[in-house]
């Protein structure tokens, strides 16, 4: 059994992290405030561990707005994941041949926990397209690459379901043969589920055990994933990750 000041250092490490996360959405800068909010903890917990956060380099604050943003150990880190992620790497030139196939931006996404993760993107060329921010965080609940990562999940769904930070209206039902269904064809559908006016197909990559690894997607504006598109971006984006799988 852990003792009590293990456990504390544990609590503060998850808190560090905690804090470290919030800077996985779109604002690049926050004050104390509003980072107390968000993990739920009173200001001066928050301010001790920003400021060791800050000695590290993980967290800079702005000396005029006192707002703080990602220190560039963090872009220390990144990097060395960069250099040594051996499924980013190898996937880019399968997504960059099946990106020119379909003329969409593909993008590989892994999981972390009840979120994903973003490893890779090959962007469309086309003037409007998906922007696909490598790093991005999203939850698991929504859009196709999610719901390929929960099909195929080593733990029974209904465990994930009870997480909460899941939403507390979610049909729980309509949700499962959602779910289901992926697990039949072997691909997911998202249309405009996270964001309007985007529309999204992924399906799931397997390690030579059978073990699901990530999700590769394709995904671009609505109105260019028709039915009839869907059918053919499904059956492209299932046999490239099949040979992906092949080589991971």
């Amino acid at each position: 059994m852990a003792a009590e000041g293990e456990k504390g250092t544990v609590r503060a490490v998850e808190r560090a992290l905690d804090i470290l996360l919030c800077f996985s959405g779109e604002e690049t800068e926050l004050g104390l405030s509003d980072i107390a909010k968000r993990i739920g903890l009173h200001k001066s917990t928050v301010h001790r561990l920003l400021a060791s956060l800050e000695g590290k380099g993980f967290v800079r604050r702005h000396p005029t707005t006192d707002k703080y943003r990602l220190g560039w150990s963090v872009l220390e880190l990144v990097s060395n994941i960069k250099q040594s992620d051996d499924l980013s790497t190898i996937v880019r030139p399968a997504m960059t041949r099946l990106r020119d196939q379909l003329g969409e931006t593909t993008s590989l996404y892994v999981r972390a926990g009840v979120d994903r993760i973003r490893i890779q993107a090959v962007e469309s060329t086309q003037p409007v397209r998906r922007v696909a921010n490598i790093g991005k965080r999203l939850p698991l609940y929504v859009g196709a690459s999610g719901k390929v990562l929960l099909a195929y999940a080593d733990e029974p769904i209904e465990e994930l379901l009870e997480d909460p930070s899941w939403p507390k209206d979610l049909n729980r039902t309509e949700f499962l043969q959602a779910i289901q269904a992926v697990r039949d064809q072997g691909y997911a559908v998202s249309i405009e589920e996270r964001e309007a006016g985007a529309a999204a197909v992924a399906a799931p990559i397997f390690s030579r055990s059978q073990q699901i690894v990530a999700a590769l997607s394709v995904s671009g504006p609505v109105d260019r994933f028709t039915p009839e598109s869907v059918e053919r971006f499904a059956e492209a984006v299932r046999q490239s990750a099949e040979l992906i799988s092949k080589l991971v």
